[in-house]
């Protein structure tokens, strides 16, 4: 298996903001390439999946440094990136759906028809994946690949028209400017979150979102907050929890597609059963909630701490630097 790139970028506690941002989006470049290969194939699920999640940090990345990177200037690449990755989503869509769905009710329900069902999601796999070959080989993600490499390379968003205010955060202290990201992330979750009506499909899409942009935040900053990879476990049960959520409601519609044209009355009953047994799943989950969000909102902030920087400080240098 050839060696894939980390998952995560390296950001020093000297880079600039500027720099961070260059960091960020190369290294996610370069992890979007190395996952290029397996993606062709649903033999390794995690190609197509990663390669999604590359296009998901870029996008997310030029968001988060919304502040400097205005949505003028980053607006045309971020329409790319989401156009490229939709068309990747029937093939990730399915994975899951053969994976997860399929694969965690198998020998479990009492009901014939989970040969044929699973027949058909197979085929419809195969065919979402000939779209992803098109994709790859297409000339839109090509020019993608090299002219948003060039941007990054040449640091484009400083060549764009900003506001002195901008100039100085770009080339101001990259640990402040984490801070105040993490911080006013952190709030929007806080928001979404704190009185949500769980039983609300559409609340708890925003909240989930939300979360998401949080995770994305607290994964680019990892390495200048020791504590960062602890502080991102305590999400993870609230996020497992609304990413079952959303697959359930993707594993209704998948249905709706695969069994377009179909009669098999064993096939539709097997399809009822999966949706009645992943909405039962759900639910367990959901009664979980208020534990998973307690443990979230509970959790240490280790972007108020002291920061890598300050440790490497000599006692008179870092002050009381940080909340």
């Amino acid at each position: 298996m050839e060696k894939k790139a980390k998952k995560h970028a390296h950001l020093g506690v000297e880079l600039g903001v500027s720099d961070a941002i260059r960091t960020i989006l190369k290294h996610n470049l370069i992890y979007l390439a190395g996952w290029e290969k397996a993606a062709r194939s649903p033999e390794d699920i995690e190609g197509v999946h990663q390669t999604r999640v590359a296009f998901r940090r870029m996008r997310s990345a030029l968001t988060i440094f919304r502040q400097v990177i205005p949505k003028k200037v980053s607006a045309g690449w971020a329409k790319e990136m989401r156009e490229l990755a939709g068309r990747l989503g029937a093939a990730r869509d399915l994975d899951v759906f053969i994976d997860e769905a399929l694969g965690s009710i198998r020998g479990k329900l009492p009901l014939p028809g989970a040969e044929k069902l699973e027949a058909l999601a197979m085929k419809h796999r195969d065919a979402a994946y000939e779209g992803v070959c098109v994709m790859l080989d297409g000339d839109s993600y090509n020019r993608f690949k090299t002219e948003f490499g060039q941007w990054v390379d040449t640091r484009g968003w400083e060549q764009a028209s900003l506001k002195e205010k901008q100039r100085n955060l770009l080339d101001g202290d990259l640990l402040s400017f984490a801070r105040k990201v993490l911080d006013r992330q952190e709030r929007k979750v806080l928001e979404a979150g704190a009185h949500v009506d769980k039983y609300a499909a559409e609340e708890m899409h925003r909240l989930r979102i939300e979360c998401k942009k949080l995770r994305y935040a607290a994964e680019f900053f990892l390495p200048l907050f020791p504590g960062m990879d602890e502080f991102i476990g305590h999400m993870k049960g609230l996020q497992d929890l609304l990413g079952v959520m959303n697959d359930v409601a993707v594993t209704r519609h998948l249905l709706d597609q695969i069994l377009e044209q179909e009669t098999d009355t064993q096939v539709l009953e097997y399809a009822g059963g999966i949706v009645g047994w992943r909405t039962c799943y759900y639910h367990e989950l959901l009664n979980s909630f208020e534990r998973r969000w307690d443990e979230f909102v509970e959790a240490k902030h280790p972007w108020w701490k002291k920061s890598a920087l300050a440790a490497e400080r000599k006692p008179d240098e870092a002050g009381s630097r940080g909340p």
